[in-house]
């Protein structure tokens, strides 16, 4: 199983991240634990400059933008693979 955790305050693009990241992983197949860190001191303990974020395994992937779902699945393959 890999964790993965959806970093913003919950603003459209954040909403977006955590529904795109849901049906890619979905669509893989692969078992998930998705948690949302609204937090803005903990978001700031990933050093990313602008939300949404993607952390995969305590991995940031991604900062500032939505990934396409390809990438998402990618990423989350070799996340299961580590």
């Amino acid at each position: 199983m890999i964790h993965v955790k959806v970093l913003g305050s919950g603003c459209s693009n954040c909403k977006r991240l955590e529904a795109e990241a849901r049906a890619a992983l979905d669509e893989a197949g692969i078992p998930y634990e998705l948690t949302k860190v609204t937090e803005m001191s903990d978001i700031m303990a990933y050093n990313i400059l602008s939300t949404p974020g993607l952390v995969i395994n305590e991995k940031v992937v991604s900062a500032g933008r939505i990934p396409k779902r390809q990438q998402i699945m990618d990423w989350a393959r070799e996340a299961e693979m580590a």
